[in-house]
């Protein structure tokens, strides 16, 4: 499946999206950044427990978890795409970009937005 029928997809699942809960809930651009850090922080909670209980080594169960995990992260970076006007297929072209350019110029590591 590409990014853009994902995310169009995504969209139907999301009842926020409707005007009558836009008013209920208010941006939704606030839902979606505050859902994105509650799943990832179920992921890091997921991986945490993957070291605590069990050494750091990963079965099918916590592996299937963590990509269940890793849906709902993408949902919200759907979400996130739509409420700022951009199909989810240019954040990922914007991205390889910004990155390749990085790697050319020896940046990829260091910190800062515009390195």
């Amino acid at each position: 499946m590409d990014f853009n029928t994902y995310q169009k997809l995504a969209k139907r699942t999301d009842f926020h999206s409707k005007k009558e809960e836009r008013k209920r809930f208010g941006n939704n651009l606030v839902n979606a950044t505050l859902g994105i850090t509650g799943e990832a922080g179920e992921f890091a909670d997921k991986i945490k427990k993957l070291y605590r209980d069990k050494g750091g080594k990963l079965d099918a169960t916590t592996k299937q978890d963590l990509i269940y995990e890793l849906g709902d992260i993408l949902w919200y970076i759907a979400k996130m795409a739509r409420e700022l006007g951009v199909p989810l297929d240019a954040v990922a072209r914007l991205n390889i970009q910004k990155l390749s350019s990085r790697k050319k110029r020896g940046k990829l590591s260091g910190s800062g937005d515009h390195r």
